[in-house]
């Protein structure tokens, strides 16, 4: 996500958990499909590689914002 945002309790953060599962689910699980559909087993390979590491990196995301608000204090 290229906007920061604020979370201020737990519903917010569950908005954006769930904006941010579609998000990686439209972009990454379509070209899943897609390579599950049409590709080889190389091509399957590559695209859950990729959307294994879009929630990686959602995940690290998540994680060094909360670092950041700890060093803030």
């Amino acid at each position: 996500m290229e906007d920061a945002i604020t979370i201020d309790n737990r519903g917010d953060f569950g908005l954006w958990a769930i904006e941010l599962a579609k998000q990686i689910v439209s972009e990454q699980g379509f070209e899943l499909a897609r390579s599950a559909r049409d590709g080889s087993e190389d091509d399957v390979r590559v695209a859950g590689n990729a959307l294994g590491q879009a929630i990686t990196n959602a995940l690290l995301e998540v994680y060094d914002g909360l670092l950041d608000d700890t060093t803030e204090d």
